[in-house]
């Protein structure tokens, strides 16, 4: 099956624990993540500049493993990225700062990524945040 991910919830939250869970059990059961799409508060999984509280796993960390393990395709929606301080070179030397904060295996994009995966995807699966 192909699957396409949507998470909102930051890294510090219990959904976004589930999203990663999720992800590891679809790829183990041999299913086809096709796209994960970080939004909101979401894009700070590929923040590289933050560290976990010690009682939460490095998500980002657990995020590239997993990008390099199975080849994920892992994209933080440009405008969230922007907002929370999350920048590739591009977007460092547009905003004049000194270096990038994204992690490595994330790459920001716009919202056409998110519907292309819908595209190529039987299901969306979604791990919000707090309404």
């Amino acid at each position: 099956m192909r699957l396409s991910l949507l998470i909102t919830a930051a890294p510090d939250s219990e959904t976004a624990h589930h999203a990663w869970q999720f992800v590891e059990a679809a790829l183990a059961a041999g299913h086809h993540i096709v796209r994960v799409f970080f939004a909101d508060a979401g894009v700070l999984h590929g923040q590289a500049l933050s560290t976990p509280p010690r009682d939460f796993p490095s998500l980002c960390q657990r995020w590239q493993t997993l990008q390099q393990r199975a080849d994920l395709d892992l994209v933080l929606c440009v405008s969230a990225a922007l907002h929370y301080g999350v920048l590739d070179d591009a977007n460092a030397s547009s905003w004049e700062q000194p270096h990038s904060s994204i992690a490595d295996g994330f790459v920001i994009s716009g919202l056409g990524q998110l519907a292309e995966a819908q595209l190529q995807s039987q299901h969306l699966v979604t791990f919000p945040g707090p309404a």
